[in-house]
């Protein structure tokens, strides 16, 4: 089973906010975030982890240049400026096609454990797809999630509806056929995640919502002590 890393997005808010490092090398109480993901995907017996960053950032590079040659996982990494997350899972999608994945974004925190039990559960299940989701909502614009009693996806949602006890935790663990529908989406000039979500659902796709306790965001400074605390688990 392959992972995938979203890393091209540029950090504005934090370097806004004074965060001198590129996002993915953010630390977390010692580690960068982008590390942090590769060891636990080496840990969850990754064959291989494909990360796409953009061609701004020279120190983002030179870093994943370097930890290429100590990495403990095959690591392939794409340097390509993107428009979009959705373009970005495009271009790592030629990786991805043959088997099950997981994909992220290198600012996705969560708890190992809790993403351990996920991986396991998705390797044993015979779904299209596997979703992290969390009724923890601190987002901005969190994607609402509305499933059936045994957790299956019903729709992706921008507001809360009544059956929407969850939100999008960002961790998606999808099978090939998700690349059927990544390649309709880009050919009727969709750009966001949460629409290509929301065709899976329309393309019949059987999805299945998995519940993490809480699973986090680091979008601007005052997140990266939020996160440190929460991997400690001193976030109580």
């Amino acid at each position: 089973m392959k992972f995938a890393i979203i890393s091209a997005g540029e950090g504005s808010r934090l370097a806004q906010e004074g965060v001198q490092l590129p996002k993915p090398l953010v630390q977390l109480n010692g580690m960068a975030m982008i590390d942090r993901l590769i060891h636990i995907f080496a840990k969850n017996g990754a064959e291989q982890v494909v990360v796409i960053i953009n061609n701004e950032v020279a120190q983002t590079k030179e870093h994943l240049a370097l930890l290429k040659k100590v990495s403990e996982v095959p690591l392939e990494v794409i340097v390509k400026t993107t428009p979009s997350s959705m373009h970005s899972f495009y271009e790592l999608s030629t990786y991805l096609k043959d088997d099950k994945f997981c994909l992220t974004t290198v600012d996705t925190i969560f708890r190992e454990e809790e993403f351990s039990r996920f991986i396991e559960a998705f390797k044993a299940s015979d779904k299209d797809g596997l979703m992290a989701v969390t009724d923890y909502i601190d987002d901005e614009k969190p994607l609402y999630i509305s499933t059936d009693e045994e957790l299956h996806i019903t729709g992706f949602h921008d507001a809360r509806t009544p059956d929407c006890r969850y939100i999008s935790g960002g961790i998606y663990c999808l099978t090939p056929k998700s690349i059927d529908t990544l390649q309709r989406c880009m050919e009727n000039g969709m750009s966001r995640m949460r629409n290509f979500q929301r065709q899976l659902v329309a393309d019949g796709l059987h999805l299945g919502a998995y519940p993490f306790s809480k699973i986090l965001d680091v979008d601007h400074a005052s997140d990266i002590e939020k996160a440190e605390a929460f991997l400690i688990g001193k976030d109580n």
